[in-house]
């Protein structure tokens, strides 16, 4: 026998079925719902970051960010979303909200800063521009950033939210598909070469859209702003997650040891 649903029951179905989907559609960091990082930094202080963010009150030391564009994942990373375009300006910008560690610059802008003093030696900046010798820091670190996986459209909800709210519900959700990506940073003492640190995150969101706008103008009105959540959200979300493990361990830390000395040979021995 067909069921028939009275029209108000249908467009509660709707609503609470975007209601209950609503919350997916925020990445998942850790497994937690969580927005992707955002807002600014200045110095110590730092303007709308995303609450979930680890903090510290004074910093590990200095630190610079590689992103290995020649690396496989890279390649693999910029062919999938080639919009998205580099890491490293999201990164750094989470690691100062955090003050975890002081950002120094070793990028693209790494050229104007030697210009500068460039044009200082060439005696054609004014006097006082102080850009002699002995100002620029050290970095103490650097971390690379890499993307293990990233997936679009590996699962669907449609099942689980057609059985709880019914058969509009079901429509909806059927249309809905995971994105997924995990990220892993390393962290390396500059001065020895030794890896200090490394941290594996995750995140998932969800993407949907409403079958060609089947419900469009009536019960859906709104709900084409729901739809393609952007990659780079997750990806994000990902590298918020691995820097997130990464400071909760690097306030446990304590270094490796070997006996006899680090770089003395190791411990391992052959025989003849």
């Amino acid at each position: 026998m067909k069921r028939i649903f009275p029209e108000p029951f249908l467009v509660r179905g709707f609503a609470v079925a975007v209601s209950a989907l609503a919350f997916a559609f925020m990445p998942a960091m850790g497994g937690a719902a969580a927005d992707t990082p955002k807002g600014a930094a200045s110095g110590a202080s730092s303007e709308g970051a995303n609450s979930q963010l680890q903090s510290c009150e004074s910093s590990f030391g200095t630190l610079a960010v590689h992103e290995d564009q020649a690396a496989p994942w890279w390649r693999e990373y910029y062919s999938r979303y080639p919009s998205l375009g580099s890491t490293t300006p999201v990164l750094r910008m989470m690691i100062q909200q955090s003050n975890c560690f002081v950002v120094v610059e070793r990028g693209q802008a790494m050229s104007n800063i030697m210009q500068e003093r460039a044009l200082e030696q060439s005696g054609e900046l004014r006097q006082g521009s102080s850009f002699g010798k002995g100002q620029m820091v050290s970095a103490d670190y650097t971390m690379n950033p890499s993307i293990q996986f990233s997936a679009k459209g590996t699962s669907g909800l449609g099942g689980a939210i057609g059985g709880l709210f019914g058969s509009v519900a079901g429509a909806i959700a059927g249309s809905v598909k995971s994105n997924e990506a995990a990220t892993t940073l390393l962290l390396i003492d500059n001065r020895s070469g030794v890896q200090i640190s490394a941290s594996v995150g995750s995140a998932k969101n969800f993407d949907f859209a409403l079958f060609g706008g089947a419900f469009g103008g009536g019960a859906g009105g709104g709900a084409g702003a729901f739809t393609n959540t952007p990659e780079g959200k997750v990806l994000t979300a990902a590298f918020a997650d691995s820097y997130n493990q990464m400071v909760n361990s690097l306030r446990n830390y304590k270094a490796q040891s070997v006996k006899g000395g680090l770089g003395k040979g190791g411990n391992l021995k052959i025989g003849d």
